[in-house]
């Protein structure tokens, strides 16, 4: 059995003893502080975020993929950070993987056993063919789930990098991970019920992991996607409206340019530099690595 008491996110929250006396109001509202932690234990771990977000950028660059990994909550934000990158920035589909204990169905039915089970992991990252071009990122509240716990030994085994998340101090999977990364939200508003503040910070972190390293990458411009993927009305107008921001040109001509390159980062390279040929663009782009600041000082 495991000794839940030495498992910082399972211990009793002095301040939220009588949450179930208060009345409505008293009650979100003490949740509401204890969720205004998050973002200082987040900020205590971003010294370790940084390296992480360095790690994930140097295997971008060179082809590999970032693999979140996880049980429960933890997984499933880890496969809701993964699902979002691809129509955000414009990344094929796995470049950033979410994979959960269960597999796909455990995402809306809990499959709590199958995390106990430290091969289950070694044979979900055998299915994807995970490798030493690859990072893992292992993402467990309480820092001992042996599903993680695997994933962590099976990416060291391989030479692959290997990181984690999580919200306990002195964890098994810090101890593991070369790029751990603790931020430690404290005793839950709820004993052990790590979907409030740790999920909360997981969520934080995983989006600055992969925003961070999209960025620097290439696929933002000043603080826009320019490779977001225009797969619905609004995001074409998001597309045209991003095009008009950073170019200055009207509506009509942003949609000209967007209607020819079908792409809203040609289309504003194209509009800067004054090259119209799709072709020379996209190798200017390709030698700058996607970069458009580094692709325009290239053409000056």
């Amino acid at each position: 059995m495991v000794d839940i008491s030495k498992i910082t996110t399972e211990g009793r929250n002095d301040l939220t003893k009588n949450i179930d006396l208060l009345s409505t109001s008293e009650m979100i509202r003490l949740i509401n502080s204890e969720d205004k932690k998050v973002a200082y234990a987040v900020e205590e771990a971003l010294g370790q975020i940084e390296l992480v977000v360095d790690e994930v950028t140097k295997v971008f660059e060179k082809g590999g993929r970032l693999v979140y990994i996880g049980a429960g909550t933890s997984g499933r934000l880890g496969v809701l950070d993964a699902s979002e990158c691809p129509p955000t920035f414009g990344v094929p589909d796995d470049m950033v993987v979410g994979i959960i204990a269960g597999g796909d169905t455990a995402l809306r039915t809990a499959a709590e056993n199958v995390e106990d089970i430290e091969e289950e992991a070694v044979k979900d990252l055998k299915n994807i063919n995970f490798n030493e071009n690859d990072i893992v990122i292992g993402l467990a509240a309480s820092g001992r789930t042996p599903y993680v716990i695997g994933a962590l030994k099976y990416g060291n085994s391989i030479g692959a990098v290997t990181s984690c998340i999580t919200t306990s101090a002195n964890s098994p999977i810090a101890k593991l991970a070369k790029y751990p990364i603790e931020a430690i939200t404290g005793p839950e508003t709820l004993t052990g019920s790590t979907r409030m503040k740790s999920g909360t910070a997981q969520k934080m972190i995983a989006n600055m992991i992969t925003t961070s390293s999209m960025i620097k990458i290439g696929k933002v411009y000043e603080n826009l996607m320019v490779d977001v993927r225009m797969s619905n009305e609004k995001l074409i107008s998001r597309g045209q409206r991003i095009i008009m921001d950073v170019t200055g040109v009207d509506k009509e001509e942003a949609k000209r340019y967007l209607d020819k390159f079908k792409a809203v980062k040609i289309a504003i390279f194209a509009i800067i530099s004054g090259i119209d040929e799709e072709a020379k663009i996209k190798e200017l782009l390709s030698k700058s690595n996607g970069n458009i600041r580094k692709a325009l000082k290239s053409v000056k």
